[in-house]
């Protein structure tokens, strides 16, 4: 596999790498799951650029900031963890192309007006990476027009979370399809 970033200038999205050989699972659950806050599970399938045909072997790399809004760190961290903090996870689709994260409802940042979030940044088995939008909540006041009428988002889908509840769980789904709406993107590579 030869890396190559798709889709133009992605700050951070070499983080996707640093798993350190680590084994990837379908299912993961970040560090702050136990933490005070409200309970995420996050699921999906990831296809391939048909939008009909799971892709396994992807890894999706997600990031987000604590409770208070920021990226926390434990001191110990390297590389894109000094920036991303500790709260973040890669987990690899199964034969299927599904995944699931379990985390905390992220905080959003001090003194800012962004929606609260979860970063995504996606691996193909052939080396391509990119971002896609990122995860972001139904109801969420901050949530801009251009956020909620968004027409091709990179990865299909609006990226807008709905909610169910399932016990003491907000379950949410996000489909994806590999290269959708991102530039120079070609699935014939």
């Amino acid at each position: 596999m030869t890396p190559q970033l798709i889709g133009g200038p992605c700050e951070g999205c070499e983080a996707v790498f640093e798993y350190a050989g680590t084994r990837l699972n379908a299912t993961d659950t970040l560090p702050d799951f136990n933490n005070d806050g409200p309970r995420l599970r996050v699921s999906g399938t990831v296809y391939l650029p048909d939008g009909k045909s799971p892709a396994k072997d992807v890894i999706l790399y997600v990031y987000h900031t604590d409770q208070d809004g920021v990226y926390p760190a434990k001191g110990t961290e390297t590389g894109w963890g000094k920036r991303h903090g500790y709260i973040r996870s890669w987990i690899k689709t199964n034969n299927k192309g599904q995944y699931t994260f379990y985390t905390l409802k992220p905080g959003v940042y001090p003194n800012r007006s962004a929606a609260a979030h979860i970063h995504l940044t996606i691996l193909e088995p052939n080396g391509k990476y990119y971002w896609v939008e990122s995860y972001l909540f139904e109801g969420d006041s901050l949530l801009t027009a251009a956020e909620k009428e968004q027409l091709n988002p990179r990865g299909g889908g609006s990226g807008i979370l709905t909610f169910t509840k399932e016990g003491d769980l907000l379950v949410g789904k996000r489909d994806l399809i590999l290269g959708r709406n991102v530039p120079g993107y070609s699935d014939k590579d």
